[in-house]
C-alpha cells in the first residue's frame, strides 16, 4: 500500500502518476493526486473528471516504464 508521505509528494508535485490495477495495461488509471484517506484515493484524470480507487494498487510516475503488478 502506498504511503501518505508517498501521496503527499505525490500531490505537491502535481506530477501525472498511472495506477496499475492488474495485467492489462488496457484497465491502468492515468491522472494526478488530489487527495486521499485510509482506504482510497482520489485521481483527477485529463479529462476533470474525478476517480476513487483502492491505495493497495500500484502507484506509479507515468513517465517511468509500467510495472506489472505481478512483479514484485
Amino acid at each position: 500500500m502506498i504511503s501518505d508521505a508517498e501521496l503527499d509528494a505525490l500531490r505537491l508535485s502535481g506530477e501525472k502518476v498511472r495506477v496499475v490495477r492488474d495485467g492489462l495495461e488496457s484497465n491502468d488509471v492515468t491522472g494526478i493526486v488530489v487527495a486521499w484517506d485510509g482506504e482510497q484515493v482520489l485521481i483527477r484524470r485529463q479529462n476533470r473528471r474525478v476517480v476513487k480507487l483502492d491505495r493497495s494498487y500500484r502507484y506509479q510516475l507515468f513517465s517511468e516504464p509500467r510495472q506489472s503488478p505481478t512483479d514484485e
